[in-house]
């Protein structure tokens, strides 16, 4: 039998990260009940947004204008950027309004078992970006995975020859987080970086 068109929405919903079959069911549910209020304008937005897309050539986030509207923002320190791996850590970041300067989205990190090397990333991008007058520091905000630390280890040594302060996020024992639920990495982290009170 051939699946209808409902099967098919429900399989394309079901691919989504964080959606299994029974939730993309519900959504595909929601939006067949209001085909007029709620399915036409979310067809109409993806269609638009897939149209007009695009990669900021200045720092890698996706926006329909390039160079983003962050990258655009005179009101941003241009004297900080934060260097992320992929754009779902700019929105938290930004989401969370903890930094009002400049960002560099890698797209992913250093990784020899998945091949990809440092011309697959936006680090030559980043070196460029950093050696101006106008930036002063750059802050690694790497995930805390081997990948992820590698490559700020690699960004570190590549910007040695700027005049750059360079930094990372601090790490440990997270707000609300008791001690005895915490791993050995995170402990050792957090007493290794501990400050005075």
């Amino acid at each position: 039998m051939k699946p209808s068109k409902i099967d098919n929405l429900i399989e394309l919903l079901a691919r989504l990260p964080g959606i299994g079959p029974r939730s993309a069911r519900r959504i595909a549910l929601n939006l067949l009940k209001k085909p007029d209020s709620l399915m036409r304008p979310l067809a109409k937005a993806l269609v638009e947004t897939a149209d007009q897309i695009k990669k900021c050539e200045i720092c890698g986030n996706i926006d329909t204008v390039s160079p983003c509207n962050l990258c655009e923002d005179n009101r941003r320190d241009q004297s900080i950027i934060v260097v992320i791996e992929e754009v779902g850590d700019l929105w938290a970041l930004e989401r969370a309004a903890v930094h009002k300067g400049l960002y560099h989205v890698l797209g992913g990190s250093l990784s020899a078992i998945d091949g990809v090397g440092p011309d697959d990333l936006g680090i030559n991008q980043l070196i460029e970006r950093a050696d101006k007058d106008s930036t002063k520091e750059v802050v690694l905000a790497m995930n805390a995975t081997i990948d992820g630390q590698t490559t700020a280890y690699y960004i570190t040594d590549q910007l040695s020859e700027c005049n750059v302060k360079i930094s990372r996020l601090a790490r440990g024992v997270p707000v609300g987080g008791e001690l005895d639920y915490m791993d050995d990495g995170t402990l050792m982290e957090a007493l290794e970086s501990r400050q005075p009170f």
